[in-house]
């Protein structure tokens, strides 16, 4: 090989023996990581730093969605447009077209689905949906027919006149279905309903002033009905929170997303709860909250 390098090239003896000499020491420096890496021990991973690690993964995955959301909000701003709407048949498009989230219009709509309306544009401040600065955007271009507001206050009246044939009944709000709902003087079709899904989703009302959460019942309707009602000793259903998990307890109306996390996040840690005052170390909870949820929960 000296031989060939010498007559195309011209290299010498000691040129050759130079080269040879650099390409052993090139094949040297590849071959150390990889001798390295066959005799280095396998380390274990730390109990620790895999708990560590899991944490961040689900505070990244909430981030994820508070980025997807957001990403979603501000592409969709671009393509806001004011118009001439009627808030009670304005579908969810037409809702993200003035300038609503997705979640904001079909919290809209599913409200006007439900038999909810608006009788004049300034109810729309009613919806906690709507921020003020999109009210007073949004205001001057809601238009409701006069016709929709006269066949409002007819189905009032009439619905009035209904109470007013009703004889006065008490009911077990924990038992009693819309039929039997209805029969008391100042609940009508909708009320009823609604009572009955507010209470599947609580577990059972433990006392009557639970009914001023059920959406629409004021306390004017609450001081109408409330010695009609009364609470027998039907068990309410319970949780367990030593192994409920996030769709168990976003069930209950009391709790928001972060507290179920930091319920959750708590027991994984501390490991399961022994009673209502370990609840007190998770500093989300504060006790009004804890007085809330206490009667539907177990450990």
């Amino acid at each position: 090989m000296r031989i060939w390098f010498n007559k195309n090239f011209g290299v010498s003896k000691s040129e050759f023996n130079g080269l040879l000499f650099l390409v052993a020491i090139i094949l040297i420096i590849k071959a150390v990581p990889v001798i390295y890496s066959y005799y280095l021990p396998v380390q274990k991973d730390d109990p620790n730093l895999l708990a560590q690690i899991q944490q961040i993964s689900v505070k990244d995955e909430v981030y994820d969605h508070a980025v997807r959301d957001l990403i979603e909000s501000s592409s969709h701003k671009k393509t806001v447009k004011l118009f001439k709407f009627n808030p009670n048949t304005l579908d969810k498009e037409g809702w993200r077209t003035l300038g609503l989230s997705a979640k904001q219009a079909q919290s809209i709509v599913n409200y006007t689905a439900k038999g909810g309306r608006f009788n004049k544009p300034e109810d729309l401040q009613k919806m906690y949906t709507i921020s003020p600065e999109m009210y007073k955007r949004i205001l001057p271009y809601a238009k409701i027919p006069e016709q929709a507001i006269n066949v409002s206050k007819n189905d009032a009246l009439s619905e009035k006149k209904e109470y007013a044939k009703k004889a006065l009944v008490i009911v077990d709000i924990n038992t009693a279905d819309s039929t039997q709902l209805d029969e008391v003087k100042g609940i009508g079709g909708t009320f009823a309903l609604r009572i009955i899904k507010y209470r599947e989703r609580l577990g059972g009302f433990y006392k009557k002033e639970q009914l001023l959460e059920v959406y629409g019942l004021d306390s004017n309707k609450y001081a109408e009905i409330k010695d009609q009602i009364k609470i027998g000793n039907m068990p309410l259903k319970t949780i367990n929170i030593n192994t409920a998990t996030f769709n168990d307890l976003k069930r209950n109306p009391y709790l928001t997303f972060k507290q179920i996390n930091a319920i959750i996040q708590y027991r994984r840690q501390h490991g399961n709860y022994t009673g209502i005052s370990d609840l007190k170390k998770i500093v989300l909870l504060n006790q009004q909250v804890i007085d809330k949820i206490t009667p539907y929960i177990s450990f």
